[in-house]
């Protein structure tokens, strides 16, 4: 199988560098940076098939860098992960182009499983030509 190229944004260093080593051990590709916008800059530099995005950041949220990250690449999918359960946010992000949202703590099964199926739609927009 190919491996996932993702970026973790996430402003909590110990959780980006927890979840980084689990996805690596499991044959992706990670890198992590810890603002919406060194996500930006990171996706102006580099391609990658999955954001994994953390909502509450200082500077720039979850919901502002969002529309950002889908006019860089339309086609990335953006899995929000977020500590704070709110299904109004969630409603917003998926309505702004997430792929899908997790709230912390959640099992990494649960994440892996939801990145297959992005991974999947990806490469099915690519095909496609979009």
């Amino acid at each position: 199988m190919e491996a996932i190229k993702t970026l973790i944004v996430d402003d909590e260093e110990r959780f980006r560098l927890t979840l980084g080593k689990l996805l690596a051990s499991h044959g992706l590709v990670v890198k992590d940076v810890g603002s919406g916008q060194e996500a930006l800059d990171e996706l102006a530099r580099e391609s990658y098939d999955i954001v994994l995005l953390d909502v509450k950041m200082p500077g720039m949220s979850g919901t502002e860098v969002l529309p950002k990250i889908k006019t860089i690449d339309p086609a990335i999918e953006v899995i929000v992960l977020t500590g704070h359960a709110s299904v109004d946010i969630a409603a917003e992000l998926i309505s702004h182009g997430a792929a899908d949202y997790l709230v912390k703590p959640y099992r990494i099964q649960e994440l892996l499983d939801l990145m297959a199926v992005a991974f999947d739609r990806r490469k099915a927009t690519q095909r496609a030509g979009g």
